[in-house]
């Protein structure tokens, strides 16, 4: 009998001590998530507080690409944050401007509907949003109707930075003659004036040419111009 009795008590001793153990590890427990909750609500506000900073800091300086993941980031964690809210769709607005600009009318209208969703009565949104549908539309009929009309649009434009150049030529003839008085360089400004008006006259003519054919939409024309090597038909 005592020999068995020793083999109990060590047993019951220890299976105490493990309740002991587990009714502090349970308080220790409940105890950490009381603190943790307890935290919760400032750690939130703080991370929040410091998105909407660098957004604002971000559209201060111009820059709404991040202005925009500064304040999404503070709406992931308070998507009810009116300061987010109000920081996210301006950034939108200002960044879709930007797209639209740049002829990126998809991008700009992902990013005008992603902020009509936070704030669907915005006035400049839905603006916004009419303007650059109605390009994407033109767009797409411009496209449809007359293929080449970015490469001629670029030509055009090549065309009329060379008018620079020609003019900064004018220009430094006419400043050489301030200090050398030689007749030659006012000779050569006149020169260059003449040109420069000719190249004028002619890139109006190619502009009004290129209107012509992106409104009518004729594809044939616009081929058999990129087969002769001409820019637009001149007169």
């Amino acid at each position: 009998m005592e020999d068995k009795a020793t083999i109990v008590m060590p047993s019951e001793r220890a299976r105490e001590r493990a309740r002991r153990r587990g009714k502090r590890l349970a308080a220790i427990a409940l105890l950490g998530l009381f603190s943790l909750t307890a935290c919760a609500g400032p750690v939130e506000n703080w991370i929040v507080d410091t998105r909407i900073h660098q957004g604002n800091i971000a559209l201060a300086d111009n820059n709404p690409a991040d202005a925009l993941l500064a304040y999404s980031l503070a709406l992931r964690v308070n998507p009810h944050s009116a300061a987010a809210r109000t920081g996210f769709v301006t950034a939108s607005a200002d960044e879709a401007q930007i797209q639209y600009a740049h002829g990126e009318f998809g991008a700009g209208l992902v990013t005008l509907n992603a902020a009509l969703r936070v704030d669907p009565s915005s006035v400049r949104l839905q603006a916004l949003k009419t303007v650059i549908d109605g390009a994407k539309l033109r767009q797409e009929i411009v496209m449809s109707n007359y293929p080449a009309y970015r490469h001629a649009g670029l030509l055009i434009r090549e065309s009329y930075a060379h008018l620079n150049e020609a003019n900064a030529l004018l220009i430094r003839s006419l400043r050489r003659f301030q200090y050398t008085y030689d007749v030659s360089d006012l000779t050569a400004a006149i020169k260059q004036s003449y040109e420069l008006q000719l190249e004028l006259k002619r890139n109006t003519q190619r502009l009004i040419a290129y209107r012509e054919l992106v409104q009518s939409g004729a594809p044939q024309a616009a081929a058999a111009s990129a087969t002769t090597g001409s820019l637009l038909p001149l007169p």
